[in-house]
């Protein structure tokens, strides 16, 4: 099975522009959403290419798959 390294997969740098939009979106929130609802929602879109790098550097398939399930997760 070829490897790449996980900064060339198409799908974490989609992750990556998804989190940056999220985090531009989430500035427009009410004030009192700061610390609750905009708080989660960065989290989660920071979560997924945070997962897909992780279980990119995993030694076993079973483990990659796993963390790509968190970031499917998180989305």
């Amino acid at each position: 099975m070829a490897y790449q390294k996980y900064t060339e997969l198409e799908v974490w740098k989609t992750a990556r522009v998804f989190a940056a939009y999220i985090y531009k979106l989430t500035v427009t929130f009410p004030k009192e959403e700061t610390y609750g609802l905009s708080s989660q929602i960065r989290r989660c879109a920071v979560s997924v290419p945070s997962n897909i790098a992780e279980g990119s550097g995993r030694q076993h398939v079973k483990e990659t798959i796993q963390f790509l399930a968190i970031a499917r997760g998180s989305l």
